[in-house]
């Protein structure tokens, strides 16, 4: 990302070679810390094609092209596998992929600026540009966001995007770590920092995918159709290594799931089936898959997942009365609403799940928690004091 304000590295090197990478990567083994960010595509394939690594250190601000011909990554994946570098990354979870996939290993240990800013009270997800904006003054051009970075050679704008994404950072993570550590929140990003540590957090379990295609329906065999047909197209998609859409796409998989056909005419009824797709092997390997899934006997076939027309709901007005709550703790606290409690937290709340529920623990149980269950239980009121809320204790 290139900026209106100077850099403050003298230069920016393009790496290119495997000797260069190593002699990069030994002088950065030397410092307490470096800023990371990647350029990818991911348009043609299942798995992130990595193109651009972007490093920085006390001294250096390096650019790896991850494309030259014949560069072996692996003194990278020595420096990301050094547990005496603490690794800065902004809104880690693509770059952790991607290194994931490269290496085999995440990087260790790990900072992310976008998790501490949520905990210094900077909003949910706070992007990378209003963040610098916030703590460095500096302004940030977005307009090589979506460039092609897999396209050679790269602009001398391009590099100079790409290098700004790790300078700033330096900045941004010494004052966020000061902050953290005045105030004696650094412990407040350990459960997150647990979650982007987690390899199992970027290897999606494909038997669990059909929820996010949200079935309205509760229908139980449907629902098994649609968790078996999914799953295949995952697996099919990770084997061919190309987007799962250009598989089948979701609506048509909804479609599969609520017909359920046995044959390849059937299938190629199904909107956006071909019937070259449905004669052809991918066709038939499909229809293998919803023939297991009809066989299946009822006590293997799935419920409807949370949000499903199953199930309890909760009351509406107390969620909103919930969700408040939660505003005005973290506005009191000066710490992002979604790092205390997610949508799906704020719904267990309202129905009196039980203390299983990590809202309920720990700092958020401090922060929110607490006091989420003594609303419910009709201990806490809300009224309005100038244009603040107010908390009323029975």
């Amino acid at each position: 990302m290139s900026s209106t304000s100077r850099s403050p590295f003298p230069s920016t090197a393009l790496i290119t070679t495997t000797e260069d990478l190593a002699a990069l990567v030994e002088r950065l083994r030397t410092e307490p810390y470096v800023t990371i960010d990647t350029e990818f595509v991911r348009e043609r394939t299942y798995y992130p094609e990595l193109c651009l690594v972007q490093l920085a250190g006390e001294q250096d601000v390096a650019l790896i092209d991850t494309l030259a011909p014949g560069l072996d990554l692996a003194p990278l994946g020595a420096l990301l596998a050094d547990k005496a570098v603490l690794k800065v990354f902004h809104a880690a979870r693509q770059d952790l992929e991607i290194f994931l996939h490269q290496f085999g290993a995440l990087p260790t240990p790990l900072f992310d600026t976008q998790v501490a800013a949520m905990v210094a009270g900077h909003g949910d997800q706070v992007g990378y540009d209003t963040l610098v904006g916030a703590l460095t003054g500096a302004a940030i051009d977005k307009a090589h966001r979506f460039s092609d970075w897999s396209a050679r050679p790269l602009t001398d704008a391009q590099r100079t995007y790409a290098a700004a994404d790790v300078t700033h950072l330096r900045v941004v993570y010494q004052k966020l770590a000061a902050r953290l550590d005045e105030e004696g929140r650094s412990g407040w990003m350990e459960s997150e920092l647990a979650v982007l540590n987690d390899p199992e957090t970027f290897r999606p379990n494909p038997e669990t995918l059909w929820e996010k295609l949200r079935p309205r329906t509760g229908n139980r065999r449907m629902l098994g159709v649609l968790r078996a047909t999914v799953a295949w197209r995952e697996r099919e998609a990770q084997r061919v290594d190309v987007p799962r859409q250009r598989i089948i796409r979701d609506e048509s998989l909804l479609e599969v799931a609520a017909t359920t056909p046995t044959d390849a005419v059937a299938l190629a009824r199904v909107r956006g089936v071909t019937r070259g797709f449905a004669e052809g092997k991918s066709g038939l390997a499909l229809l293998a898959v919803i023939s297991e899934a009809l066989a299946l006997p009822e006590s293997d076939l799935p419920r409807p997942a949370k949000g499903g027309k199953e199930g309890a709901r909760p009351s509406p007005a107390l969620v909103s009365l919930l969700k408040v709550l939660l505003t005005a703790k973290c506005e009191a606290h000066q710490v992002a609403p979604k790092l205390v409690a997610s949508a799906e937290d704020i719904d267990a709340l309202a129905l009196g799940s039980g203390g299983a529920l990590s809202v309920l623990h720990g700092w958020r149980g401090e922060v929110f928690g607490a006091d989420a269950v003594a609303l419910r239980e009709g201990r806490l009121s809300l009224g309005v004091e100038g244009n603040k809320v107010r908390l009323i204790r029975s």
